[in-house]
């Protein structure tokens, strides 16, 4: 293969960033970085990798499609082990999201056991807290907008809106990296989501499924004004893998170096 050849194969799987780092199709790369989270152990700068995410979240054709392919997954079939009766409650069968969800709508009432399983049979993962938190932390034109007064007032209007899980992905602004959605649709599942509630010397000693599901006391905030992410972190704590709620949907991440 010449190298012409070779630059419309990477064009047709995937477009180029401007540091050359090949993008699969329908994701975007967050460079990597540096940032301080709301809550830690440690509450200190957290480095984030290079990660590629979807650049929307994850919709009701989509998983219809994935049920379809894995039947364990559908409404009438999953183990109450890994859903609660809310999965899918919107849906009328396990064939159909019927009329009153659209297609484009994200997915929501989607256990974690079933978004971690949806990631892994596309060849991707959940994002990490830190991941999420990092790449939403973006506005329209700058990677850290959460001292703007602009970023928090759009994202506590939406807390106060109704029924935005109905509405089609691509409704809200392209953030920084070009990923639509992290806020003004759906909260998202994140692959430790209560992981910063856990006791011990470290966030990050977490390693087995089981831990992430209970926790302990939180620890010292960074940001006291940042009420967003203080809305966004109770809820993380609130839930437990199994959860099905109908404004909780997901997308997906893939590492850099798994590319080819």
């Amino acid at each position: 293969m010449n190298l012409f050849q070779k630059t419309i194969v990477i064009l047709i799987c995937g477009f180029l960033s401007g540091n050359g780092v090949a993008q699969p199709q329908n994701m975007v790369t967050v460079m990597e970085g540096v940032y301080i989270p709301l809550y830690g152990v440690d509450s200190m700068a957290v480095k984030v990798a290079s990660f590629h995410m979807d650049v929307y979240p994850v919709t009701n054709s989509e998983y219809l499609a994935f049920v379809q392919k894995f039947p364990t997954w559908k409404k009438s079939q999953v183990k109450r082990l890994f859903a609660n009766k809310s999965y899918l409650t919107g849906w009328p069968n396990d064939d159909s999201f019927g009329d009153q969800l659209q297609p484009n709508a994200p997915v929501t009432n989607i256990s974690w056991f079933a978004a971690k399983k949806y990631c892994e049979c596309q060849g991707k993962r959940l994002p990490t807290i830190d991941e999420w938190e990092y790449a939403a932390m973006a506005d329209e034109s700058t990677a850290d907008a959460r001292k703007k007064k602009s970023y928090n007032q759009f994202i506590l209007g939406w807390y106060e809106r109704r029924n935005t899980y109905n509405e089609a992905i691509g409704s809200t602004f392209k953030n920084y990296w070009g990923i639509y959605d992290l806020h003004g649709l759906v909260w998202e599942w994140t692959s430790d989501f209560n992981s910063v509630l856990i006791s011990g010397e470290s966030r990050k000693d977490v390693d087995k499924d089981s831990n992430l599901f209970c926790g302990s006391a939180a620890v010292g905030a960074s940001d006291l004004m940042n009420y967003a992410a203080f809305m966004r972190y109770a809820f993380r704590g609130s839930i437990k893998a199994n959860y099905s709620i109908k404004n909780l949907g997901f997308r997906c991440v893939k590492d850099v170096e798994d590319q080819p």
